[in-house]
């Protein structure tokens, strides 16, 4: 009856078979992308030397591509999160000195892909445990715009000397600006329900064991979580991307966005992207539409860092956290961080 009882308690078995299949079926299907687009448009009678054709490639193309690099991503990202969680995340950031927390919380933001609205949950946790206000946002501003679904695509799209230099400016974009934020000491603009809860509740974490097989299940929860509500995203952003591939002139771009277009260009980029809401899966197939259309990368970057950043509906979820004073406060350092980027990468590419 005991060896009974304990087997009945043994930890499951991690499906490392099911793993190493899904993962060998994963790098096939993204070695057969091309050859997938070529089918698809040649079934259906169109060729890439029409502006349909070209769309429908490129929407063929792109889809299973994003949608593969965001469910590998996203995996691995739910196996990492076992380990590291928000309580305990709260836990490491809470007490820590200006400057060191900012670097850690940026650094955070990094690996956690969450677009602008549903960083603020965490970001709101972080208040809550007496993390520093500058260091909070530090991560508010990471999370969105330097996570690694955006580094990973940059990476597939544009090669590693674009994502490399979109991670360091990213992270100095965030840290600078939580510093900002941080030395103006606007705690007095957090709503008053905000500050009480600072004072009242503590950042303690209690961890918990978990086995691989937990950690396994942890990653296809994320998949199914994350990616079940991002692919309609993805799949408006490359519809757009596919039509701006297919069928708007490459003049007409260059005229806007485009190397020798006028220097208010890039700050109306900014402008046009802060209405716009969606997350760097979704967005990322627009950028890529527009530099092969002649667009000034830094340009077109500014404007994929203020959609993911600087969204509105984040705007207004934030309402409900802080003083309209800091919000602004917000918004005005991470745009002209956003700006920064945006002409530095005009400038050395």
């Amino acid at each position: 009856m005991t060896a009974l009882t304990d087997t009945s308690h043994s930890p499951r078995r991690p499906p490392w078979g099911w793993l190493g299949v899904s993962f060998i079926a994963w790098i096939a299907a993204y070695a057969s992308l091309v050859p997938f687009a070529d089918a698809a448009i040649a079934l259906l009678g169109l060729t890439r030397q029409t502006h349909l054709g070209e769309a429908v490639h490129f929407f063929f193309y792109d889809t299973p591509k994003v949608l593969l690099l965001l469910t590998g991503i996203v995996f691995l990202m739910g196996v990492v999160h076992t380990f590291v969680s928000p309580e305990r995340t709260r836990a490491l950031l809470s007490g820590k000195r200006l400057g060191v927390g900012n670097v850690m919380a940026a650094s955070l933001g990094v690996i956690t892909p969450f677009c602008s609205c549903s960083a603020v949950p965490l970001f709101i946790g972080f208040l809550s445990a007496g993390v520093p206000l500058g260091v909070t946002f530090s991560f508010l501003i990471s999370a969105p715009m330097v996570n690694e679904v955006a580094l990973a695509l940059l990476f597939g799209l544009f090669g590693w000397k674009v994502a490399g230099l979109y991670l360091a400016l990213g992270l100095t974009v965030a840290i600078t600006a939580g510093l900002v934020i941080g030395k103006l000491g606007m705690e007095r603009h957090l709503e008053d329900w905000v500050r009480a809860m600072q004072a009242s509740q503590s950042a303690d974490y209690v961890g918990e064991e978990m086995h691989w097989a937990g950690r396994i299940d942890a990653g296809v929860a994320h998949v199914r979580d994350i990616v079940g509500k991002v692919w309609p995203w993805v799949l408006a952003g490359i519809g757009v991307g596919a039509v701006i591939h297919g069928y708007v002139p490459q003049d007409f771009m260059a005229s806007i966005m485009g190397k020798d277009a006028p220097w208010w260009s890039l700050p109306a980029a900014v402008l046009i992207g802060v209405p716009m809401y969606s997350n760097a899966a979704g967005i990322l197939p627009v950028v890529e539409a527009l530099i092969g259309k002649g667009a000034a990368l830094g340009t077109v970057l500014a404007f994929m860092m203020s959609v993911i950043a600087l969204s509105l509906p984040e705007m207004i979820i934030l309402r409900k956290v802080l003083k309209l004073p800091l919000i602004a406060t917000f918004a005005g350092v991470v745009a002209l961080g956003i700006l920064i980027v945006g002409y530095v990468f005009n400038a050395v590419l």
